[in-house]
């Protein structure tokens, strides 16, 4: 008998399949300090982008967005797995699953098309430097930010609703340790091969549009810079260096997960491997290695915390 997904929910929940053994302690500690560590980087950037006047660039307005995505990514997964562990309870409901899902793949996208952004942004600092200012105004960046979320949402809601609308009968352990959404679909009780080609199709232009478009920017860069000086050249690379850096890893890495779910060769340990890489891409900290005005400003933010709290235990002292 098949269910609707109201029903499945109630009845059954779904279960996640990470079955770690005397490793799982082990797991917990790295994805604890992992998080701990992705939401304090990405905090420390957001807070910096704000308040500090020298880092008022539309650059650095992407990278705080950039920065939010990626806290609320990893924010999808992390703690339900952490909870997990410590309760032995591998459960989570329908509801909680697709939820889970959708902003899993949703909040992925959304960080590709800021990254998109962010090329469009060193093409314009680097090709037409003096209308930089007249180009990137906090419309066009209000703009440019709305539409990245907007793509997103396009790309990702008619997949996940498809799968939403499934029967789901039998089996309920997904293969990983979270809703992943060619997992879920392989538990329905129909033929699902018109939702593969959907999803297939609507990831294809998540992937195929966002990296068109940062690689032509990047190739209207190099044009750009080919007959200036060496000088030049160096400084527009340092320009774009952690933005390059973090394209290439993110990319990259999604190539792997990708791989790895469509060739049946790759065990589930492989699979959960490529997913976790995935999760910890730490584009604040390339970003703060390879830039040196975020670096210093961080500097500038310490020193400042450390002052007053050296400052708040004199008063307590002579108190």
């Amino acid at each position: 008998m098949h269910h609707t997904p109201n029903e499945f929910w109630t009845r059954t929940p779904t279960s996640l399949g990470l079955s770690l053994g005397d490793k799982q302690m082990i797991l917990f500690v790295f994805l604890l300090l992992g998080y701990i560590i992705i939401l304090g980087g990405n905090s420390m950037i957001i807070f910096v982008a704000l308040t500090d006047p020298k880092l008022s660039s539309p650059m650095y307005f992407f990278l705080s967005n950039l920065s939010f995505v990626d806290m609320f990514y990893t924010t999808t997964t992390i703690p339900k797995m952490l909870s997990s562990f410590l309760s032995d309870t591998t459960t989570i409901s329908f509801l909680g699953c697709f939820l889970q899902m959708h902003f899993f793949v949703y909040l992925s996208v959304t960080s590709r098309a800021i990254l998109t952004v962010m090329a469009f942004d060193r093409y314009v600092a680097i090709c037409n430097p003096l209308r930089y200012t007249s180009i990137m105004t906090w419309p066009t960046r209000l703009l440019l930010i709305a539409g990245a979320w907007s793509f997103s949402t396009f790309c990702t809601l008619p997949p996940v609703i498809i799968t939403w609308m499934e029967p789901y009968c039998g089996p309920n352990v997904v293969r990983h340790g979270w809703c992943d959404l060619s997992s879920v679909r392989q538990l329905a009780c129909a033929d699902t091969s018109v939702d593969n080609i959907v999803s297939l199709s609507f990831a294809l232009v998540a992937l195929l549009t966002t990296g068109v478009l940062i690689l032509t920017s990047y190739v209207l860069i190099g044009f750009s810079i080919w007959m200036k000086g060496v000088t030049q050249r160096l400084k527009a690379f340092r320009t774009c260096a952690a933005h390059l850096t973090v394209v290439t890893i993110s990319y990259t890495s999604s190539s792997f997960v990708y791989i790895s779910y469509r060739v049946g060769n790759f065990s589930p340990e492989v699979q959960r491997s490529n997913n976790l890489t995935l999760i910890f891409t730490l584009f604040w900290l390339i970003y703060s290695l390879r830039n040196k005005e975020l670096r210093d400003s961080i500097r500038r933010t310490l020193s400042r915390f450390r002052s007053a709290v050296s400052a708040t235990k004199d008063i307590n002292t002579v108190s």
